[in-house]
């Protein structure tokens, strides 16, 4: 099962929750992801691609996979820092 995803990654918990509420409130996601996100994929408004089970670290990809299309999950920590993760298909 190949999914598509995008996210912000950021350092701190603080900033995810805040770039959360920010969306809920109607910001733009991928905006926010050029603005603040510390992936490479931020120039791309976080987007990830395709992607099946095994592709990502296991938090991450738990996120995904339980985030129905078309909807943001709460904020997830990583090795890598706290993600926004938006389930695009």
């Amino acid at each position: 099962m190949q999914v598509r995803a995008s996210h912000i990654l950021v350092p701190t918990l603080e900033q995810a929750q805040e770039l959360h509420q920010q969306i809920v409130q109607g910001a733009n996601f991928s905006e926010l992801a050029q603005k603040h996100s510390t992936c490479p994929s931020g120039a791309r408004g976080g987007d990830l691609g395709e992607f099946g089970p095994g592709q990502m670290v296991k938090p991450f990809e738990d996120a995904v996979f339980n985030t129905p299309v078309g909807q943001m999950g709460p904020p997830v920590q990583t090795q890598f820092g706290f993600h926004l993760v938006a389930r695009t298909a």
